[in-house]
């Protein structure tokens, strides 16, 4: 079994639609380790963030939910602003502030098997970071945050700066089909993680929507099937759940299949409701056995 630290920032997102503007607490190791934390706690898990003292209350709710939180200080908190029109899939995104990003010296002294890098800007992490960590465990990442790059308030889709040095140092990374295309420039997904893993990355895992998940490791794919959800409610933080559920599988020693699909099916659940995950992992594995009930 390998313990589990996820780093990265808590953001503060303002949520604009035609109806009403909503302000919450947001980013991916916010969904990432409220997911992992409704799991039963076989895997030790440390959330390692970063953000200003005026935005503490997330992480006095984490705790109070029982998460292992470590706070770095920052001038400011990232503070997403995200704008919907009529049609939820057209959105305008802008960056109002940003944290500092992560130092050696912030995460010196951290001791953990794996550590899941949760970008969401594509400073957050430099190589040398990932260069120390790599050296005391395993690096998961998530790649979306590297493809962000911020100027002025306004984000702009960029490609992974530093990316072949990184990737030599990846055990583990997630993209999406939009993501694994702008990192690799192919649109086939087998073909995307086989570059990827060319690059040095041990394990691939490319998530295609309704279309299932595709994992490629120790030169084999692995095709995990997606599971319709009752309802679509909101995927945001999908992503996070997702490598939430392979990460804590995989730390206990499931195979890729197995771990991928116990993640397809915490996914699942998490689109049916509002928020992070906070299903159990026994729904999960229901769904995996075609024995949903009720």
């Amino acid at each position: 079994m390998k313990d589990i630290c996820c780093l990265g920032h808590i953001t503060k997102d303002k949520i604009i639609t035609p109806r009403k503007t909503v302000y919450m607490s947001g980013g991916t190791s916010f969904y990432f380790s409220y997911a992992f934390n409704s799991l039963p706690h076989r895997v030790p898990f440390r959330l390692v963030t970063k953000l200003g003292e005026e935005d503490m209350d997330a992480v006095r709710l984490m705790r109070g939910a029982g998460i292992d939180v470590e706070v770095r200080r920052s001038r400011h908190t990232v503070y997403f602003e995200n704008k919907y029109g009529d049609n939820q899939n057209e959105r305008t995104q802008r960056v109002l502030e940003k944290a500092d990003p992560f130092t050696v010296e912030d995460v010196s002294g951290l001791d953990a098997g794996i550590y899941h890098l949760g970008s969401l800007l594509a400073d957050d992490f430099s190589p040398e970071v990932v260069e120390y960590l790599s050296q005391r465990g395993s690096i998961s990442i998530d790649a979306q945050g590297y493809l962000r790059d911020v100027r002025g308030h306004d984000v702009h889709a960029v490609d992974w700066e530093d990316k072949l040095r990184i990737l030599a140092l990846t055990d583990i990374i997630k993209v999406n089909e939009h993501e694994m295309q702008v990192i690799t420039g192919l649109s086939d997904a087998r073909g995307a993680a086989l570059r990827l893993a060319g690059w040095g990355v041990k394990e691939v895992v490319v998530t295609l929507g309704s279309e299932g998940s595709l994992i490629y490791a120790d030169g084999c794919f692995h095709e995990i099937p997606a599971y319709a959800p009752r309802e679509i409610v909101d995927a945001t933080g999908c992503g996070d759940t997702y490598s939430a559920g392979y990460l804590y599988c995989r730390a206990l020693g499931a195979g890729y299949s197995e771990a991928g699909r116990f993640a397809a099916a915490m996914c699942t659940l998490k689109l049916e409701h509002n928020g992070p995950f906070d299903r159990t992992a026994a729904e999960a594995e229901a769904l995996v056995r075609g024995e949903r009930r009720g």
